[in-house]
């Protein structure tokens, strides 16, 4: 029997914490049923956090948080080992103390408000699910992802993703303002959940974390045909060699997306399919797929940044002009 009403009821429970960001929730549970790190980017208050702790607060996993600022090192995100005394004994020993990052749901707030050198910290977690501390290797937990919260590059203070680092997310996530009739909601809801803590109303039951494993074990089962994933090939060899398209996109992208990006577009097409009750990936579920997947994996030339040309109208341009191919 399928685990997805299981992960439906889990979306439903996430719902009820956020309003108006429909499209951010998607993408938190995609990149959960996925097992990638989410990138979200939005100005400070638009509730990047919030969407990230209602995960957290429905499933059954422990959560870490890591305020990203310019004094924050290394060690105050892998840990480090220290000395101690044996106890019963004067015996020197050494022993890792593991920071924040040995969680199963990290949340980088505001990672680039660090500078490049402590983000590189986060890099062979978020790829090799390990970190490595004075030559010793220490493994995270089975469910692990990082969800890092980015404020806009033309804020002052911030510090720009290193493109090594930007390639380990998954997908790309962007939180715009809400709508006037969205807000007087959202006015609402945190009016009501302060009156709920003060009535200690019992909240649902959180998902067991093998749940979402048979989830990913099902979703690996989503067939892809062929012409399907002809297209998805196609798609990031136009990153690439935007010529394909014409010589005007060309002058946009200075570099294109690496095999991580067709790895991630798979594996997200396959998660939304399965989400949608579907048997296999469609057309539609890739081109919904690209522009949380590639945004941040397009480098962009100085005439794009001359004219603030941004990576979404580049993708859309591509959906557009990109032939689709025939099935069968």
């Amino acid at each position: 029997m399928s685990v997805r009403p299981n992960i439906q009821n889990l979306q439903k429970e996430m719902a009820k914490y956020i309003i108006g960001q429909a499209d951010i929730l998607d993408h938190i549970l995609i990149a959960v049923l996925s097992n990638g790190n989410l990138l979200v980017e939005g100005l400070p208050g638009l509730a990047k956090t919030r969407a990230i702790r209602a995960l957290a607060d429905n499933i059954v996993a422990d959560f870490g948080r890591i305020q990203f600022t310019p004094d924050l090192t290394s060690t105050d995100i892998t840990g480090k080992t220290v000395a101690i005394t044996e106890e019963g004994t004067d015996k020197k020993i050494l022993k890792f103390e593991p920071g924040p990052i040995f969680n199963n749901i990290v949340l980088a707030d505001e990672i680039n408000r660090a500078p490049s050198r402590t983000q590189n910290a986060m890099l062979e977690a978020m790829e090799e699910r390990q970190v490595t501390v004075a030559g010793r290797s220490y493994k995270m937990p089975k469910l692990f992802m990082v969800m890092a919260t980015m404020n806009p590059t033309d804020q002052d203070g911030v510090y720009p993703l290193p493109e090594a680092q930007k390639d380990r997310f998954l997908m790309h996530a962007s939180v715009d303002y809400p709508t006037e009739d969205t807000e007087v909601k959202i006015i609402k809801l945190v009016r009501g959940e302060q009156k709920q803590k003060e009535e200690k109303k019992q909240k649902a039951a959180p998902l067991e974390q093998d749940i979402i494993f048979k989830a990913r074990g099902e979703i690996d089962e989503i067939k892809v045909p062929e012409h399907v994933l002809r297209y998805m090939v196609d798609f990031i060899f136009v990153t690439r060699y935007p010529e394909r398209i014409n010589f005007e996109l060309k002058s946009y992208i200075s570099i294109g997306a690496s095999p991580r990006a067709s790895l991630a577009l798979d594996k997200t097409s396959r998660a939304l399919a399965w989400l949608n009750g579907d048997k296999e990936v469609t057309i539609d579920h890739v081109q919904h797929m690209v522009k949380p997947v590639l945004r941040h994996r397009l480098m962009h030339t100085d005439r794009a940044k001359k004219h603030k040309i941004h990576s979404d109208e580049l993708i859309q341009d591509i959906i557009e002009k990109l032939d689709i191919p025939k099935a069968g």
